[in-house]
């Protein structure tokens, strides 16, 4: 399937362009996907390059702030988890009057705690899985009483790292004595039975919706990164209808969080009850060629690096 012709001509609307830049590209950092945003930042500093512009690649993380003291026209953060998507890194930059490529602090503070964000869906009409918080006091009282299976992950984390799906009492106790022990709690949410979809965002139009198959119990860290048999599918038989609403609760699911510029949404379609729910939103999903932000856009004939233009261009007009 393919956005529609209205969709498409949203995605087709650019900001007035910009001239050429200066433009400190920032990866690495000090997360758990800091080989991933290496990736990234790569790929996006290529890009910008084949679009004239200057372009630094830098490094970063809270204990070496430097590359934030160049003379740049724009920053294009391509840092995933921790410290570069979860508002810290935005933060700095709006203290310093810095013009940078996604969403504000807020949003991407928002974002980022999985808790505070379904809580913010649930305000906002949008679909999202019953969800329960542990910490270490609580992880017999929950155990007790809850029921199989289970989603057991990190409240602040990214591509998966750390996330369980427990299917018994045993795996359970694990996941959450494993999570709450690392993380000092853990988001315990009813698992979704059913197929895996995920839909870029941008500027204000929901791109087509992709569908995500892995041979493993669920799309964690290594069928995202390793694996080379994991599809990633435009085509599919979900009905028009299921598309529709999957494109309009996940651009309501990254408004309501007050994301701007692009995000990508994660959700499951469960097939027993034709139901979507929201698991979270991106706010600075993986930004390679074969990413699937990137995908999605070249199915409305927005190449790569047309993207990273428009997401300069977008980002440029918003007000910080």
């Amino acid at each position: 399937m393919t956005a529609t012709k209205s969709n498409v001509e949203r995605v087709a609307m650019a900001s007035a362009p910009v001239g050429v830049l200066d433009i400190t590209v920032l990866a690495g950092g000090p997360s758990a996907e800091r080989e991933v945003s290496l990736d990234s930042g790569a790929a996006v500093a290529a890009a910008l390059a084949r679009l004239n512009h200057r372009v630094t690649v830098c490094d970063i993380g809270p204990d070496d702030l430097t590359p934030l003291d160049r003379r740049a026209d724009f920053v294009f953060i391509a840092l995933h988890g921790e410290f570069g998507e979860d508002g810290t890194v935005q933060s700095l930059l709006e203290e310093r009057g810095l013009r940078f490529s996604g969403c504000g602090s807020a949003a991407s503070r928002l974002a980022m705690d999985k808790v505070a964000a379904k809580r913010r869906f649930a305000v906002c009409g949008v679909p999202t899985p019953p969800f329960e918080v542990v910490d270490r006091d609580g992880l017999g009282e929950l155990e007790r009483r809850v029921s199989l299976p289970v989603v057991v992950k990190p409240i602040s984390s990214g591509s998966s790292v750390d996330t369980t799906i427990a299917r018994s009492a045993e795996a359970y106790r694990s996941a959450a004595e494993s999570v709450v022990g690392k993380y000092g709690s853990a988001l315990v949410e009813r698992f979704v039975a059913g197929r895996e979809l995920t839909v870029g965002i941008l500027g204000d139009a929901a791109l087509p919706v992709c569908e995500i198959r892995t041979k493993r119990d669920f799309y964690d860290y290594q069928a995202k990164y390793i694996d080379n048999d994991t599809d990633y599918l435009f085509d599919f038989d979900l009905s028009d209808s299921v598309l529709d609403e999957a494109r309009r609760v996940s651009l309501l699911a990254h408004r309501s969080l007050g994301c701007s510029v692009f995000s990508r949404v994660d959700l499951m379609w469960e097939a027993a009850t034709n139901e979507l729910f929201v698991l979270e939103v991106n706010t600075i999903p993986g930004f390679t060629s074969h990413s699937l932000v990137p995908k999605a856009a070249s199915r409305v004939g927005v190449s790569f690096d047309e993207l990273c233009r428009r997401v300069i261009e977008l980002s440029w007009a918003e007000p910080r």
